[in-house]
């Protein structure tokens, strides 16, 4: 008995968990340096006093640059390798981090920001296929939920660096102190071995035993994983040339893009951009209560996310998206009837102690309802629904569309705030939270329990999308 588990099993081993983790590290500099700026901004909007068009500038640079990195590290990828890859972005992690904190105008800023972005979206990439990769098959999901993890952990250790160094109001420091992680990342990615799958492409199957039996501590696992992934690379990626001449391939990938787009417009990265522009529109004037507000949102989202990662595969896709999008829409909603229904003095939104208080509660919820539904959901059906020989297609195009529409949330909330005022704009995202759940109902396929290959199988053959499922 003990010999059939031990060919069939990996057993547990602590240099695959380094390696891991190692990887995840780059989940961690995404979440800091997207979660830094939201402290950074009311400190540099004060030093270079800029109007709020160029704050939103500043900010959707790193989301332009994350778009362009992503695509680059999708076709770089397959030719250099994940490690050179991730070691490249570790380098410019490094050096974008630098560049920020000695920016010398708002438009350097601006482009130090886009050269940042680019190891955002290649990490946010490479990571996680690197890591799906090295983990063995039994724990490929915890692992790549504990890349999602530190994304989160990584936006809640930078709102707790902005509060730390918002008693000095250098925005240069909240900024240029992620060079100290991103120099660790470095180190860690050169002591990283080459992911096996990589070399196998490469038919450099000695170097890939090699590796796999460090990563294993089995030959017989190692001869059946090699097995396994050579049978599965006589299936070639096809990408672009399926996607030309198959239409059902085709409702796949736009699948993947309705997704994307569906979660970036939640609104959530309105919250983690302008968490202190939101809490002075509940009432929070004070800057240091702006920026321990956001602690809280952190938290809340480390913690809803770690909560979500054991339920995800017992209740099904769907009703936890319905339920999220409907906590959603409620939190925005009530955080919108306050804003609009709150009276003003000299244009600010004035609100008594108990309405800050259940705004508060409401923005908190929101996030909640994001991070356990669509927050890690919408990542796990977009890899769910392509089709093996267009999978690398289908899931760098969803991701390239989750980086360009983050860009555009984050290129206009405060214009909308400007030109809506705070409680239609919030009303607005809750509506959309609303018609979500009818896009659900109507696209989104049931996947639990559900093999990739009967998924497969009925796209192919032109089953309704909703029904690719259970």
């Amino acid at each position: 008995m003990s010999q059939t588990l031990s060919s069939t099993v990996a057993p547990k081993n602590r240099y695959v968990q380094i390696t891991g983790f190692l990887a995840a590290l780059g989940g961690l500099l995404f979440g800091l340096d997207v979660g830094v700026i939201a402290g950074a901004l009311p400190f540099i909007e004060k030093e270079f006093l800029v109007s709020d068009h160029t704050l939103e500038w500043i900010v959707s640079a790193l989301l332009g640059g994350a778009a362009i990195g992503a695509l680059l590290a999708g076709c770089f990828s397959p030719a250099l390798g994940r490690k050179k890859v991730l070691l490249f972005s570790a380098v410019i992690f490094l050096l974008g981090a630098l560049f920020c904190a000695f920016a010398w105008s708002p438009g350097s800023l601006i482009l130090a920001r886009f050269v940042l972005g680019l190891a955002v979206g290649g990490a946010s990439f490479t990571a996680p296929v690197y890591i799906s990769e090295v983990a063995p098959r039994q724990y490929r999901g915890a692992m790549i939920s504990v890349y999602q993890l530190m994304v989160t952990i990584g936006i809640l250790c930078a709102f707790l660096s902005n509060t730390a160094l918002s008693y000095s109001g250098s925005w240069r420091w909240m900024l240029g102190v992620i060079a100290i992680p991103a120099a660790l990342f470095l180190i860690g990615t050169a002591l990283l071995p080459e992911s096996p799958r990589w070399l196998l492409m490469r038919k450099r199957e000695v170097e890939a035993k090699l590796i796999l039996l460090k990563l294993r501590n089995s030959e017989s696992i190692v001869a059946d994983e090699i097995s396994e992934i050579n049978e599965q690379l006589r299936v070639p990626q096809q990408g672009w040339s399926l996607f030309k001449s198959n239409s059902n391939f085709r409702r796949s990938v736009c699948l993947g893009i309705l997704l994307q787009v569906m979660q970036q417009l939640t609104g959530i990265n309105v919250i983690i951009y302008y968490a202190p522009r939101v809490f002075e529109l509940a009432g929070y004037s004070d800057t240091t209560m702006q920026m321990w507000g956001t602690v809280i949102v952190g938290v809340t989202n480390v913690l809803a996310t770690f909560i979500a990662v054991g339920f995800i595969d017992r209740w099904g896709r769907k009703p936890i998206l319905y339920i999220g999008f409907l906590v959603m829409a409620a939190g925005l909603g009530i955080l919108g009837y306050l804003f609009e229904s709150g009276h003003t003095v000299s244009g600010a939104i004035i609100l008594s102690a108990l309405e800050q208080k259940v705004a508060v509660l409401s923005l908190l919820g929101f996030i909640v309802g994001f991070a356990m539904s669509a927050g890690p959901l919408v990542w796990t059906l977009c890899a769910e629904i392509q089709p093996i020989k267009g999978r690398d297609f289908g899931i760098t195009i969803s991701t390239i569309t989750n980086w360009v529409v983050n860009m555009m949330v984050g290129a206009t909330f405060l214009t909308l705030l400007n030109t809506l005022g705070g409680g239609q704009t919030f009303m607005l995202y809750a509506a959309m939270n609303l018609f979500f759940i009818i896009l659900v109902a109507l696209y989104v396929p049931e996947t639990k329990g559900e093999s990739l290959e009967n998924i497969e199988k009925r796209l192919l053959e032109g089953v309704a999308l909703r029904k690719l499922g259970r």
